[in-house]
């Protein structure tokens, strides 16, 4: 997997043009089945993935924590939530709540979730690659291609299935 994921981001690197062009027709005219396609990558994807095999978004990344998020995980951890912000959030330039430092406090050794029941929204959408509306968060695919080896290979098969 180490491997993988250094060529992953050397191929994101590579195609990194090549999506933003894509992304920026894709904005433009959505096709009308947009959301069924992209749950069908998704569904396809994620049966040949295992994230355990890799957890990449969370040794490299930070979720956003919403109010509704740092509640539910205090209430885990039987903590109030002003305890929960202080033990293990900060914010952001952007004042949202995210994690003091990466890879999550809350990933073990064995890639599995401590708070796996209660993590965060972010990480249970993620890779985002099936929301709705999924052309409107191109900039953030865009970002995810270079982290996630699943949404890289959604993305290459999108290309080849959406003709502009």
């Amino acid at each position: 997997m180490d491997e993988i994921l250094k060529e992953l981001a050397q191929r994101a690197k590579e195609k990194h043009a090549e999506n933003k062009k894509f992304f920026a027709k894709l904005k433009k005219r959505p096709p009308k089945n947009l959301d069924y396609a992209m749950q069908d990558l998704h569904e396809s994807e994620f049966e040949r993935t295992d994230c355990l095999n890799c957890a990449n978004c969370c040794k490299t990344t930070g979720p956003l924590f919403t109010t509704a998020d740092i509640e539910r995980i205090a209430k885990h951890f039987r903590m109030k939530p002003s305890q929960f912000i202080d033990e293990f959030l900060r914010m952001d330039e952007e004042n949202d709540y995210v994690l003091q430092s990466v890879p999550c406090t809350f990933l073990g050794a064995d890639n599995y979730c401590s708070i796996y029941d209660v993590r965060p929204k972010a990480c249970r959408e993620f890779p985002h690659t099936d929301r709705k509306k999924f052309q409107q968060i191109a900039h953030l695919t865009l970002k995810n291609v270079a982290i996630c080896p699943a949404a890289f290979n959604i993305v290459e098969e999108m290309k080849k299935s959406i003709k502009f």
